[in-house]
């Protein structure tokens, strides 16, 4: 992994952070005093994601930005079990070692089904939710996966795919972000440096074939034990901020987490991509801080 200096210094000008999970160094960010923000990325993001959201955040509350195993700074095991079950195992341990409760969970992509799943397990330690196009249950009714991600999974062809031509990453920005000039040069190699070799795209892949579709997938059942448990956070104060043009979660997506939290506070940003932290930070962190202090208590 290329250290991050030099030019991308002013875009990630943060301390990093290191825990040892079963052998295996988890990288994290860790900046600001007061009740916890645990912001979760997806695939193929890292930490990086989330750069506008820690310097405001971290005002009034403990910004903590994790890199999965095999994203970002973390290591990048070739014999690693990716999978949900291991990814929620991870973060169970970040957050037992740094000791946090009264957690707000900010949650994207992959980061809603791992952040799901460890809130249904540790549901004591989580206060609040923040919920921005991710699913944490299987796909809803007439929902329809994209076949551009579909074909990723295809054995040999997505190793290809993903790996050798680093496809899966180079394009997500494209079909990510509607807003295509915010993105300088430098910001696209800072999303690509971690997945710089075919070794070090091996989670990327992993996160791909690991999606829920059907019953045959690995970690279907964990993903339906994980829905059969939303409903004991009802009552928590949640937040939705959703891009509307995401083409990879789409409406069906937000219907189902509006079904499952009927009192949620919804926000949808019209012209946001997928990647709303990319194309809409500057309005939906407002909306996050306005959340906070509506819900401190």
């Amino acid at each position: 992994m290329p250290v991050i200096n030099g030019i991308f210094a002013p875009l990630y000008p943060f301390q990093s952070h290191f825990v040892k999970i079963k052998g295996h160094r988890l990288h994290y960010l860790d900046q600001g005093k007061g009740e916890p923000l645990l912001m979760l990325h997806g695939n193929p993001t890292w930490s990086f994601f989330y750069r506008n959201f820690i310097p405001e955040l971290s005002k009034t509350n403990r910004a903590i930005v994790p890199d999965h195993i095999g994203c970002g700074f973390s290591d990048k095991p070739q014999d690693y079990d990716y999978t949900l079950k291991n990814h929620i195992s991870n973060l169970e341990a970040l957050v037992t070692y740094l000791d946090l409760s009264d957690i707000t969970l900010i949650m994207h992509d992959w980061g809603g089904p791992i952040g799901m799943g460890f809130a249904v397990r540790n549901p004591e330690r989580v206060k609040r939710f923040v919920i921005l196009n991710t699913a944490a249950f299987p796909p809803p009714e007439n929902y329809h996966f994209p076949w551009r991600i579909r074909i990723c999974r295809t054995p040999v062809l997505g190793e290809i795919i993903v790996r050798v031509l680093n496809l899966f990453v180079r394009l997500a920005i494209p079909f990510a972000v509607m807003h295509k000039d915010r993105i300088t040069p430098q910001i696209r190699r800072a999303y690509l440096a971690p997945y710089n070799n075919y070794g070090n795209r091996i989670a990327v892949l992993r996160f791909v074939q690991d999606v829920t579709l059907s019953a045959r997938d690995p970690s279907y059942d964990l993903m339906l034990t994980i829905e059969e448990n939303l409903i004991q956070f009802k009552d928590r104060p949640i937040l939705i901020l959703w891009g509307g043009k995401d083409f990879v979660l789409n409406k069906k997506v937000l219907e189902k987490w509006c079904s499952i939290f009927p009192e949620a506070e919804v926000r949808i940003i019209p012209d946001a991509g997928h990647y709303l932290q990319e194309d809409a930070y500057e309005r939906i962190v407002p909306m996050i801080s306005a959340f906070l202090k509506a819900n401190a208590a």
